[in-house]
């Protein structure tokens, strides 16, 4: 434990020593944050939603029908049950749920105000709001052509829009716990990577070899830095993301962190892969940009995975982002329970389990 704490201490020691090294600790971070808190939006197209239709009448199925037709929404589902509206809408299997009252007919011919109710999920607080102007416009569409079929000139329909998850539909609500498995990713990335290529380059490598370290040692050694850079990073960002942005976090810091630990274990073995095949600090930083590009656009961070054609979307089982970003939205947002999460924490293991072990053999490989 002496000889793996000095090799630790060292690790850290070069980090804070170097310029550079503190600027992409500390720098990054902070511009991403305030650039994404505040600057990233999102378009949306082909919404799945289900429709839950209580009444018989030809103007609730016109209305259904002009949904069901308008290439904006994708029906994925007719429902029988209001019970039906909770599970779909927690487990994303829809975006909103159009629910037309059995009173609907009767209301629109005899005072001509009838309510419809949209049941739309908040938690990506963008998407909603396309989303509910889609709906408005259909409603409005149908006001007019319920109106000139009369020849009156009330109102026919309104529409009454529930957010869930997100009240308010702040764009920042679904953004900012994002950019936390994003920065983290990318602090942890940059700072593993550089690790073996920067003893290659300052020649400080051969110096390891010749000590009684074994290789496992030494991947240690240049882990736990890391590991604990990459959770300072992420407790940073989430604390900025609470009280800066006012973003709610309303589950368990439990589950948050073992799902943070999960992936920063992930993110360092992928970057010591590239550092144990990187030989100057310029090579492993363009490996690590090549990894964290499709990484982050396959993460479901901007653009929504299922929008991805089928194979594209298979691609993404291999992202220890994909996983990271679901954990990060349902703890903050949804408060999801521990044992609903553990899906996506075993991923990131394995992930982590697999690029450690392949690490470790690489860098083996070039030790030898």
């Amino acid at each position: 434990m002496s000889r793996l704490m000095a090799l630790i201490i060292k690790e850290f020691q070069a980090l804070l020593k170097d310029p550079r090294s503190r600027f992409v600790i500390i720098g990054p971070p902070i511009i991403q944050l305030l650039v994404f808190g505040y600057a990233a939006t999102f378009d949306v197209t082909h919404v799945p939603i289900a429709v839950y239709n209580e009444s018989t009448s030809a103007g609730a199925r016109d209305l259904v029908a002009k949904f069901i037709g308008s290439p904006n929404f994708s029906c994925v589902e007719f429902l029988h049950d209001d019970q039906q509206i909770a599970p779909l809408i927690n487990q994303r299997k829809v975006l909103g749920v159009l629910r037309i009252g059995p009173q609907f007919g009767r209301d629109l011919n005899t005072d001509g105000a009838a309510r419809i109710q949209f049941i739309v999920d908040g938690r990506d607080s963008n998407t909603a709001l396309i989303t509910v102007g889609y709906a408005r416009v259909i409603v409005n569409n149908f006001n007019a052509e319920w109106l000139k079929s009369r020849g009156i000139t009330i109102s026919s329909a309104r529409l009454e829009v529930r957010s869930w998850f997100n009240p308010n539909l702040q764009s920042r609500w679904f953004i900012v716990p994002g950019i936390v498995g994003l920065l983290t990713l990318v602090v942890t990335l940059i700072v593993t990577s550089l690790s073996v290529a920067r003893e290659r380059e300052q020649g400080t490598f051969d110096q390891l070899l010749v000590t009684p370290y074994q290789p496992w040692e030494i991947l240690i050694g240049k882990s736990i830095p890391g590991f604990i850079i990459g959770m300072v990073e992420a407790s940073f960002i989430v604390t900025m993301a609470v009280l800066w942005f006012h973003v709610p976090l309303i589950g368990s810091l439990l589950t948050l962190y073992v799902g943070l630990a999960m992936f920063v274990i992930a993110a360092i073995g992928v970057g010591l892969m590239i550092s144990s095949l990187a030989v100057t600090q310029q090579q492993a930083l363009l490996g690590a940009f090549l990894f964290l590009v499709p990484a982050i656009i396959l993460s479901g961070f901007s653009t929504p995975i299922s929008n991805m054609p089928y194979f594209i979307q298979q691609l993404t089982y291999i992202n220890p982002m994909r996983y990271i970003m679901v954990v990060l939205r349902s703890v903050f947002l949804q408060a999801t329970p521990f044992e609903m999460m553990v899906n996506q924490f075993w991923p990131m293991a394995v992930i982590g389990l697999v690029s450690l072990t392949s690490a470790a053999w690489l860098f083996r490989r070039r030790m030898y």
